[in-house]
């Protein structure tokens, strides 16, 4: 009756704790990235309310693999902290208790939350990464219009930047387009004033220009722009080539892949995209995702191994030092993971293998911790 009591007192602390750990987390860590990453692909592109919600839903799950684990360590550390510092811990294991029968519901949580993390790294986050990446080319082929945003640069399309001085619907005014080459510009082309004109079934749209003056610069290898030409028309039109945007979009990363669709490249070597022989550098891509997305589930097992220890030994109320002590061991961790990631197109670097590595050492530490304080 003791023990049941005691699972229900601290299973409630820990859940808790890492209920409002997540909440913290997901304000100061999710809200950033969720509008970092809207910058980075919608850039200032005018969006219903519905579709920015769409967005915010399709960028969560990726960051749940760090708030989750990050809210369970910090609940540990503050809640066994509490704990040691009021000698409640004395007080049960006075009793007759184990430690490892005080720490069972708190396992028994971090291999549930772990289940979570597998579930959302191997089907939720791939699944929605590939429609977020798709999402801008999706705004594009409702609303092209919405595209050319007065007094900023569009640099969405392939090979184009475009500035808008002013537009209003599909009128555009003060337009500038200059299409590159490479790096280079090839050519720049000022309009007074630019209609949009779209073709139903048509992928690609047309701007019609009034009032153009296209600028060609004349380069010889060696020396660069030696003069420019100037044509002037009073009408003309450029296609700008949605198509190119739809292809690049199209092309899938390893982490966009469904699981099962990285593990049938690394069987046979082709990828289940396009059919085409992968390289080793693609496959060492295909295999360090694939490691990631188990190796990050187990965060949860290997920080609750770390967290009870470190949480009896601080012994402290106070909420800032939990919170320091996860930041700490947080960053460690995911140190690893950044720099697996970093090397993860290096095959003789082994990226998939350093990818285990965070885990193999904090559980080992963790586990050596726990295993001196149940000796105690």
């Amino acid at each position: 009756m003791f023990t049941r009591i005691f699972d229900r007192y601290i299973g409630r602390q820990i859940y808790s704790g890492t209920l409002n750990g997540f909440i913290v987390l997901s304000a100061v860590f999710v809200l950033g990235t969720i509008f970092k990453k809207l910058d980075q692909i919608l850039g200032d592109t005018e969006l219903p309310a519905t579709l920015v919600i769409h967005f915010i839903g399709l960028v969560i799950p990726s960051t749940l693999v760090f708030t989750i684990p990050g809210a369970f360590l910090t609940a540990i550390l503050l809640s066994f902290g509490r704990m040691s510092a009021d000698n409640e811990l004395v007080s049960i294991r006075m009793s007759g208790t184990s430690m490892p029968r005080i720490c069972l519901p708190v396992f028994l949580i971090a291999f549930m939350l772990s289940a979570l993390c597998f579930w959302v790294n191997t089907e939720v986050t791939p699944d929605a990464k590939n429609k977020i990446k798709r999402l801008f080319r999706d705004v594009t082929l409702d609303n092209p219009a919405s595209l050319f945003q007065p007094g900023k640069v569009l640099e969405k399309f392939p090979g184009f930047r475009i500035y808008t001085g002013k537009r209003e619907d599909n009128e555009m005014r003060d337009l500038t387009i200059i299409e590159l080459e490479g790096s280079r510009s090839k050519r720049v082309i000022r309009a007074k004033k630019a209609t949009l004109v779209t073709t139903p079934g048509v992928l690609d749209f047309v701007l019609e220009l009034k009032d153009a003056v296209i600028e060609v610069p004349k380069t010889t290898p060696g020396v660069g722009v030696e003069n420019i030409d100037f044509i002037r028309f009073k009408e003309t039109q450029i296609t700008f080539p949605l198509s190119r945007l739809k292809e690049k979009t199209e092309r899938v990363k390893a982490d966009m892949k469904s699981t099962p669709s990285l593990w049938e490249e690394l069987r046979t070597g082709v990828s289940t995209v396009n059919g085409t022989a992968l390289d080793k550098r693609e496959l060492s891509l295909s295999r360090t995702e694939l490691s990631k997305r188990y190796s990050l589930s187990l965060v949860c097992m290997t920080f609750v191994l770390v967290g009870i220890p470190l949480g009896i030994t601080a012994q402290r109320r106070e909420t800032s030092v939990g919170f320091l002590i996860s930041l700490v061991v947080a960053v460690s961790y995911y140190a690893f993971v950044i720099l697996a990631e970093q090397m993860s197109d290096n095959p003789a670097a082994n990226p998939h293998v350093l990818m285990w590595l965070p885990n193999i050492i904090f559980m080992s530490i963790g586990g050596w911790l726990f295993f001196k304080l149940t000796r105690k």
